[in-house]
């Protein structure tokens, strides 16, 4: 074998191919409409721009400690504590090179080779990736629209096995836009501590949450809950600092210990510049995060509503995130003039080769018949986007 298995083994992003097939038509000259974002659409707010130029000018261009500066340390552990009441010292805090970054680490520094992953599915893409990279072995554990794409301790408990190392949880869910309630997590995050399965909290979405509701981290439920929840998070998306690449994890001591070691002989620390524009992001005005979930909000109660007027299609209302998760199986077994719709793939192909809307296939995202939506895009588009798929869909036979 002349190249690494475990790097073969590796699929490329189906959200990244789709986006790479709707450019090619784009530069081709079509009106290609895109939901396949997985960043905000706005700017990064100035005050986060002037920082780093700051940084630069100051001269803070140069190596920082590896698991990042002290002051970005104090702040992430401070949001934390002002957000979610869960103590966290500095130096149980590494900073990364965004939050993908972040995941890996946490997945190399804990599982051995055969370890076993509960991954509930719809997953975000990356998650299987990363685990089978770091020699563990990805358990699916499926969720239905019923049971609003979440899962209980039942669930769990159907796929723990003697192997099971941790548990991935990602609320608000990129693709679903479901958000787990208080007791919801409680059950699920004393089930693990039980029999000791490290939860591995994706809360990379936590402030993008609507009608009133507020993110419950998975760290915030017990005391005990620290020993075994590690965090990861970032500014991506909350800030729109997507091109910034600053992500972190909060864990035990010993954990972060390991990570930061581990950051050390890969990446080392991260930007010097964009460490100092994600601080001020944390501890600066709060005024453009409202601002940005405010219009998210109302982008996700328009897209909802035009969805759900479509024959074929449905979706549930998403709580959190900026992507709506649509059910596509009524349109399983019809056809587009001669050709078959036998998956989301097809559906997806169809879509973008004949009205130019590009969307995303669930089969990436361990689901069948689904599409992903991001309306991390305009008021314009969207409503331009749901006339040609209501189009599309109606020319189904």
């Amino acid at each position: 074998m002349k190249y690494s298995q475990k790097a073969l083994n590796i699929s490329a992003s189906p959200t990244l191919a789709i986006d790479s097939l709707a450019k090619k038509l784009k530069e081709a000259g079509e009106n290609v409409i895109g939901f396949g974002a997985g960043e905000p659409d706005f700017d990064t707010p100035d005050n986060i721009k002037y920082a780093a130029i700051s940084a630069i000018v100051k001269g803070y261009t140069k190596y920082t400690p590896v698991a990042g500066i002290s002051c970005l340390k104090e702040a992430v552990a401070k949001y934390y504590k002002e957000n979610y009441a869960v103590d966290y010292s500095p130096d149980e805090v590494v900073v990364s090179n965004g939050a993908k970054h972040a995941l890996m680490n946490v997945f190399f520094a804990l599982l051995n080779e055969g370890d076993e992953v509960l991954l509930p599915s719809p997953y975000w893409v990356t998650y299987p990736e990363l685990i089978k990279l770091a020699g563990g072995k990805v358990v699916v554990v499926p969720t239905t629209k019923e049971k609003s794409y979440k899962i209980t301790v039942s669930d769990i408990e159907k796929y723990t096995t003697s192997k099971t190392k941790a548990l991935v949880l990602n609320s608000p869910s990129n693709p679903t836009g479901m958000v787990y309630a208080y007791e919801e997590l409680k059950q699920i995050v004393e089930f693990c501590i039980e029999r000791e399965i490290f939860i591995i909290s994706d809360e990379i979405y936590d402030k993008l949450i609507y009608d009133g509701k507020k993110h419950v981290s998975a760290a915030s439920i017990s005391e005990k809950a620290k020993e075994f929840v590690v965090v990861v998070n970032g500014v991506s998306k909350s800030y729109a600092m997507t091109g910034w690449r600053i992500g972190y994890t909060l864990s035990n001591k010993e954990l972060a210990k390991i990570m930061s070691n581990l950051q050390s002989h890969t990446t080392s620390n991260p930007n010097s510049i964009a460490q100092y524009a994600a601080y001020e992001a944390l501890v600066g005005p709060q005024d453009s995060v409202k601002k940005m979930i405010c219009e998210f909000e109302k982008r996700r109660d328009l897209i909802y509503s035009l969805v759900n007027e479509i024959k074929f299609l449905s979706a549930l209302k998403p709580e959190g995130a900026f992507y709506i998760w649509v059910d596509i199986s009524a349109t399983v077994g019809k056809r587009f003039e001669d050709k078959l719709i036998d998956s989301a793939n097809t559906f997806a192909k169809l879509l973008l080769e004949n009205e130019k809307v590009a969307v995303v296939p669930s089969e990436g995202f361990g689901m069948e018949n689904h599409v992903r939506l991001s309306y991390a895009t305009s008021e314009g588009n969207i409503r331009e986007g749901l006339e040609r798929i209501k189009r599309f869909v109606e020319k189904l036979s």
